[in-house]
């Protein structure tokens, strides 16, 4: 399994074809908070503002909305709002905002737990708690980042449910279901997400040196797998450019996703 690929004259990272791949869920998003949480998708959320999605709303981490768009770990030239959590949390509400969480663990159906693991009476491992992903997943777009994909972490059952599935949004009724999309997961092999009859996880692409058969191995439960799978684009010239020289000169993301 290769950790680079040659497109054209530029050999890409596996960093680089995630970052691509979390760039595009917010293609033509218009004006939106985008709230992504990892190195690699800070690095794909800007790389979308600085191309196809120029209306993106970014914040400093804190509570500023950023007028530029500085390198990673920078702060912002010019500052244009000031967004308070009250007014951030309005915001999600009212589905103004698309997430890009961390999962410690995602089924078939999109649940995901960042809270314990093993049984809620016992837990073996404490996490960071529900925090916001009731609230994310049932008002806003929520997609997802897995930086090691494992059979640890896409598992057949959730151990606790923190952000809400297709199956218990279903459940659940009509308030739940009104708002409630994931449109993406990315992985460091492949794209998943949830266009299939029964809204169980079909995988979309591959990343270039992955195959089908590694996805399948290091995934606990059985995926969709179209019968032609593409492979995630290769970024441009002009994308490679941003972000290696104006996005990410220290290279973070390739700590994230080693080659």
């Amino acid at each position: 399994m290769s950790g680079t690929e040659t497109t054209g004259s530029a050999t890409v990272s596996r960093a680089e074809y995630c970052v691509v791949a979390c760039a595009e869920a917010w293609r033509d998003a218009g004006e939106i908070l985008a709230s992504p949480m990892g190195t690699v998708p800070a690095i794909g959320a800007r790389l979308a503002r600085l191309t196809f999605s120029p209306g993106l709303l970014l914040t400093d981490g804190e509570a500023l909305l950023m007028g530029d768009t500085p390198a990673l770990g920078a702060r912002p030239g010019s500052v244009e709002g000031w967004l308070p959590f009250r007014q951030h949390l309005t915001l999600t509400a009212t589905g103004r905002r698309h997430v890009m969480m961390g999962a410690s663990q995602i089924d078939r159906h999109g649940n995901q737990n960042i809270s314990c693991i093993g049984p809620w009476a016992r837990p073996t491992r404490q996490l960071l708690g529900v925090r916001g992903a009731p609230v994310n997943t049932l008002n806003n777009p929520t997609s997802y980042w897995v930086p090691k994909h494992s059979a640890r972490v896409f598992v057949e059952h959730v151990d606790m449910v923190s952000g809400v599935g297709y199956d218990r949004a279903a459940a659940a009724g009509p308030s739940a279901t009104r708002y409630h999309r994931i449109p993406e997961v990315v992985s460091n092999l492949g794209v998943f997400d949830f266009e299939t009859p029964d809204r169980t996880m079909r995988l979309r692409s591959l990343h270039p040196g992955v195959s089908v058969e590694q996805v399948a191995e290091a995934t606990g439960f059985a995926l969709t797998i179209p019968g032609d799978v593409p492979l995630t684009r290769d970024p441009t010239d002009a994308e490679l450019r941003l972000i290696r020289e104006v996005i990410d000169p220290k290279g973070l993301r390739e700590r994230e996703v080693p080659a």
